[in-house]
């Protein structure tokens, strides 16, 4: 019985490869290092935020959150990604974002799409709206599995009953804690091998019609 999907946001749901990198390319920056040291786990994911927001302060160093969510702002939707979502909920499936991505990204495709849950990180702010430089880490982008272990514990829902789409392999974790992992255009073999599925194009609706073949409960589930 399928009874809940989690979803990467950053290269699944929006058809960018990081909405953190977003804000990088909007100043014609990058973090190249903060990344390699963050994958060698030499440093957490407190410092990598902090890392990023040092860049970004070097371009504009009042950066307001309200100047990250205009950026953010210009991200495209994945093709497919309404179709998956309204689909889901007509079978009465519950959806997640689970995301290392930014909040302010994930909260408004919830808001647009309709996604149930929202777990994704976010920023410390000044009273006047401006970063700290601080970061807010719900999703330990090394240990999504945990952020979704959570989610299903507070749902009484099982793995079993669990799938995930996602495409990096950040993303497979999630996988572990499902049922049915789809690596959705995966960046590489790491994801394809612990994934169940594969889909290779572009379009979500693919990761619809897999998900079709798994019985779900015709109740609507409750709030």
């Amino acid at each position: 019985m399928l009874r809940l999907v989690a979803l990467d946001m950053d290269g699944t749901l929006v058809d960018v490869p990081s909405s953190w990198g977003m804000i990088h390319a909007h100043f014609g920056a990058e973090n190249a290092e903060g990344l390699r040291r963050f994958m060698a786990y030499e440093i957490d994911d407190h410092e990598f935020v902090r890392s990023d927001v040092r860049i970004w302060w070097m371009h504009r160093p009042d950066l307001t959150i309200q100047e990250v969510d205009a950026i953010l702002d210009g991200a495209p939707l994945m093709p497919g990604a309404r179709e998956l979502i309204a689909g889901l909920r007509a079978r009465g499936v519950r959806t997640a974002i689970v995301s290392g991505g930014i909040d302010l990204l994930a909260d408004r495709l919830a808001r647009e799409l309709g996604i149930d849950f929202v777990r994704a990180n976010g920023f410390e702010l000044r009273p006047d709206g401006r970063l700290t430089g601080e970061g807010i880490v719900r999703v330990p982008i090394h240990r999504k599995e945990d952020v979704l272990a959570d989610l299903q514990a507070e749902l009484g829902i099982d793995p079993a009953e669990t799938a995930s789409v996602g495409n990096s392999e950040i993303d497979v974790g999630l996988f572990r804690r499902s049922r049915v992992g789809i690596a959705f255009l995966p960046e590489d073999d790491v994801v394809r091998d612990g994934a169940t599925y594969v889909v290779s194009r572009p379009d979500l609706r693919e990761a619809l019609e897999i998900l079709k073949e798994f019985p779900t409960d015709p109740a609507p589930p409750t709030a």
